[in-house]
């Protein structure tokens, strides 16, 4: 299995290609959009800031390549952490910034409500809203290690896959055809952020 993670600039790309290469696949890390004809799997991941991310990806052709491949649905593509917030319409960070629009939704920053600290970091139990082969063998409650301020308010109640608590419910897996996104970073979130991975690269 063939699997391209995007370099943007946007990420500790090192530790995300180690674990999809622990989990089987054939890594290669690229500056390059030509890079993804041979792609059989895409990872876009990232920390940061959504307007220098929709920034580099632009500037480097990221967007134009990504909608040409995907056109194929036998290509996949998980977006992680700010690389899931990038997938949607409109981000709400520093500035009003358009994203890549390929899941209808807006990303918000966390309003507490009870006192909680923003940025979110730590631990979630996530809950499926619904069964999908990307979450297999996953059981309910299963937690995650999310570090973020900002979440996805996906518009489609069809394109979340899990939720979890934060400030309220917020989305933690979202996904539209062959295009998914976790809020969370399966690569540091033990065997059951491997499972994940795996389940993804057996789509």
């Amino acid at each position: 299995m063939t699997l391209l993670v995007i370099n943007y600039g946007m990420g500790n790309l090192a530790s995300v290609g180690r674990a999809f290469e622990e989990c089987g696949a054939n890594v290669s890390i690229s500056e390059d959009p030509r890079d993804l004809d041979s792609a059989e799997r895409i990872v876009l991941p990232g920390v940061g800031a959504f307007p220098d991310g929709m920034r580099n990806l632009i500037k480097a052709g990221w967007p134009e390549k990504l909608r040409e491949v995907l056109r194929n649905p036998e290509v996949k593509l998980l977006g992680i952490c700010l690389g899931m917030q990038l997938l949607a319409e409109v981000g709400h960070e520093v500035a009003v910034t358009p994203g890549l629009g390929f899941i209808p939704g807006t990303v918000k920053r966390f309003i507490p409500l009870n006192g909680e600290r923003v940025p979110h970091v730590g631990w979630n139990e996530i809950n499926a809203a619904q069964p999908h082969p990307l979450l297999h063998t996953l059981p309910e409650g299963t937690d995650f290690y999310f570090v973020h301020s900002y979440h996805f308010e996906a518009s489609r109640p069809k394109d979340v896959l899990a939720t979890t608590q934060y400030c309220g419910k917020f989305n933690a897996v979202v996904a539209s055809g062959n295009i998914f996104g976790t809020q969370f970073h399966p690569e540091k979130s033990s065997k059951q952020g491997f499972q994940l991975i795996r389940n993804f690269l057996a789509l």
